[in-house]
């Protein structure tokens, strides 16, 4: 899952929502650095992760685009899922859409000074440019895209990700909405007791 699902998946405490939104720029044992909530968030990011890479469903997701993309299959899939998360909001949210990402951006904003140094990096461009609510719409995808393709080591293609999603926007749209509630589900299991 990418940005827009992570923080949505979190429970309701801004610290581990901000370890669960900052976790792909933490390795290793970095997150040792941060507090019991943020490390919680961190870890709960990995096991969103591991358990989406397993689930048979984002896995039949990920054939789709297989042999035209590769390893970068799964990293499409996430953003082609945040576009339904974003585009449904309603169907998994009481909480406006704009509101609930404007809430996020200021809880990084406050905790600007602990992001890693990727994440301050995107940061002002994600805010300017509204990633998260610009998910729910095609033009915004395809700039998320086109970002993506530029910072990979070498001709990746995933500005051309926008077109498959077109393509196959049915299936990819049943398949999120079979997927995801199963992924809320284990998450509300996975959520760790912060310490105190």
């Amino acid at each position: 899952m990418n940005f827009l699902a992570h923080y949505f998946l979190s429970p309701e405490d801004d610290q581990i929502a901000l370890g669960n939104f900052i976790a792909d720029a933490v390795k290793g044992k970095e997150f040792e650095k941060y507090n019991d909530k943020i490390k919680n968030g961190i870890l709960l990011h990995r096991e969103i992760d591991n358990y989406t890479d397993k689930h048979l469903v984002f896995r039949r997701s990920t054939q789709i685009l297989n042999s035209k993309y590769k390893k970068y299959s799964g990293v499409i899939i996430d953003i082609y899922y945040d576009h339904f998360l974003a585009k449904n909001w309603k169907d998994y949210s009481k909480t406006d859409l704009v509101d609930f990402v404007s809430q996020a951006y200021k809880i990084l904003i406050k905790n600007y000074f602990i992001l890693p140094k990727k994440i301050k990096r995107i940061l002002p461009f994600m805010i300017a440019q509204n990633w998260l609510v610009g998910y729910a719409n095609l033009n915004d995808l395809q700039r998320v895209f086109n970002g993506m393709a530029r910072r990979t080591t070498f001709d990746s293609g995933m500005e051309n990700a926008i077109f498959d999603l077109k393509n196959n926007y049915t299936t990819f749209e049943n398949d999120f909405r079979e997927f995801f509630p199963d992924l809320i589900e284990f998450c509300k299991n996975q959520i760790i007791s912060p310490k105190n």
